[in-house]
């Protein structure tokens, strides 16, 4: 997985912007960050997943998804190692953060599948 297939998937979405926060680019569906690019550094992406979604990716694939220190982390924030992570791990972890971030009328006429 790359920097631009991670941008590529998030975009793909409906309603989502690329903007910037903190000197990352992120990504929001009206107005709400589900992910981010280059944090900690370049060649990791974020996404944010419920607490019991990041168990299950972190279980899944412990390797490329890691758990982000502190409370941030402890809320769902999720690193991703984009070089170890598989594409459909990666795209369906932005598929649950979309979700999470989308106002409910619009995840409900939405298949991401």
């Amino acid at each position: 997985m790359t920097t631009n297939e991670f941008r590529s998937i998030a975009l793909g979405f409906p309603d989502v912007e690329e903007k910037s926060h903190f000197d990352h680019p992120d990504f929001r569906v009206r107005g709400k960050i589900f992910a981010t690019l280059g944090y900690p550094k370049n060649g990791w992406g974020m996404v944010r997943l419920t607490p019991k979604q990041q168990k299950e990716f972190i279980l899944l694939d412990p390797e490329a998804f890691l758990l982000i220190k502190g409370v941030w982390g402890l809320r769902g924030a999720t690193n991703v190692h984009l070089r170890l992570a598989k594409k459909r791990m990666v795209k369906d972890a932005l598929i649950a953060a979309w979700r999470n971030a989308a106002p409910k009328s619009l995840t409900q006429r939405i298949d991401l599948q």
